[in-house]
């Protein structure tokens, strides 16, 4: 077989056979296919797509690249939770909590982020001496004692989609449903978890703009799913505006520890208990209620051991910027509306998020909100703080945030933060 056959047929618009799918995956994991060769495969899957065979074939080529984890019994139903990517979405950290504490254990397999959307990783070590990198062995025993988990992946999960991530992102093939479908689920599957509750993001701080994108990648990652016996769910989610007040690293585990005592911003408690509910629905457990258990403060023990069991130290002080600026209200009236996308650029421009993989972050780095959709104000009150260790990111930040706060004489509300689910 030779990949320029491969890329011939699909480049053709002909349907990719199982064996051509198996070969062209373990040959690039090899290094036998260049990134070249791959580059040129992958925009014509962009441009021609897959069927769902097709798109099913290739995602269990990249599970076989590498290792289906083992976890063993853990004396629970495990189910795991993926998020397209959003800003403001610090969901995983109260929500794996929140989950083990209702019964079911979570392990919460996570990256970094890049661009505009924060990665969970990014987040959590914010925290004094918590660590991300954990052997199976201990993800096992931190499952069977504590429920959650919240780490970085193994090296040998989808090595292929490792590769082929890293390609698209530099090719211009990172919009491809069938190559987005196949990388969420193929490492969702060799995680080894029973059920998945997806959240596709949609709005202008999404990767899906459309709500038609995003319910077709919903659909298809649910189909996937199901075809590799993995019970899945997924909610559309709206990302028009920030998740809670906080964007950033140290703010956002903040903003979560205040939800996991029973407080914070009403949109990340509601998403956070939809979620649990949707995640317990497919682990059995049909006699506890999210919702009470976030309100009354019990999550938050688990929260506590669970960043203990990883090195970290849940009573420090987290880190705080050097300098804090704010953006003020150019004139009187209600906000309506707070650009998603805006907010997240001007919070990686203050440094917390990373324009290439090997960059770092600011823990400290981010936005606050200060106000909400709905809200009247008054000119020069204060709308959002910047928060960075380089003052010199702040004219950045500021050009990043011309237009997005939106001030009218009319009323005005949220959209609507729940859209659609779609199930198997």
């Amino acid at each position: 077989m030779h990949v320029v056959d491969v890329i011939h047929a699909k480049r053709d618009s002909h349907r990719l056979t199982d064996e051509q799918i198996d070969w062209v995956i373990a040959a690039y994991t090899r290094g036998d296919v260049a990134d070249e060769q791959m580059a040129s495969l992958a925009m014509a899957i962009l441009l021609n797509g897959m069927d769902a065979a097709e798109i099913s074939r290739w995602t269990q080529a990249m599970i076989d690249s590498g290792e289906v984890l083992s976890l063993g019994d853990v004396g629970r139903p495990l189910v795991d939770k993926h998020s397209t990517g959003g800003v403001g979405d610090k969901i995983t950290l109260p929500l794996a909590p929140l989950v083990a504490a209702c019964g079911a254990a979570v392990p919460q397999l996570s990256g970094r982020g890049l661009g505009h959307t924060g990665g969970t990783l990014d987040k959590l070590e914010s925290i004094p001496g918590w660590r991300a990198s954990l052997s199976l062995e201990e993800i096992a025993a931190q499952l069977a004692d504590i429920g959650a988990v919240i780490c970085a992946t193994t090296p040998t999960l989808a090595p292929a989609d490792r590769k082929l991530y890293a390609l698209r992102d530099v090719t211009g093939t990172v919009e491809s449903i069938p190559l987005i479908a196949s990388s969420i689920m193929s490492k969702k599957i060799a995680e080894g978890t029973s059920g998945l509750v997806l959240d596709v993001k949609v709005g202008s701080g999404a990767f899906m703009k459309s709500l038609d994108r995003a319910r077709e990648l919903a659909e298809t990652m649910v189909a996937i799913g199901g075809g590799h016996g993995l019970a899945t769910t997924a909610l559309l989610t709206d990302m028009s505006v920030p998740l809670g007040r906080a964007v950033g690293n140290a703010l956002e585990v903040a903003e979560s520890v205040d939800v996991l005592r029973g407080g914070g911003p009403a949109d990340v408690v509601d998403l956070t208990v939809a979620l649990a509910r949707e995640m317990l629905a497919l682990a059995g457990i049909t006699d506890v209620d999210p919702a009470k258990v976030l309100a009354s403060g019990e999550a938050y023990p688990v929260w506590e051991r669970m960043i203990a069991a990883q090195g970290g130290d849940p009573t420090a002080a987290l880190p705080t910027a050097k300098h804090v600026e704010n953006v003020v209200a150019d004139r009187s009236g209600v906000i309506a509306g707070i650009d998603a996308l805006g907010v997240g650029v001007a919070a990686w421009r203050l440094g917390a998020g990373r324009a290439r993989k090997e960059d770092a972050v600011q823990a400290a780095a981010g936005a606050l909100l200060l106000v909400d959709i709905g809200e009247s104000v008054e000119a020069g009150q204060p709308l959002l703080e910047l928060h960075t260790d380089t003052q010199d990111a702040v004219a950045g930040a500021r050009a990043a945030l011309e237009g997005a706060l939106l001030i009218t004489d009319e009323p005005a509300e949220r959209a609507q933060l729940l859209i659609d689910a779609v199930r198997s």
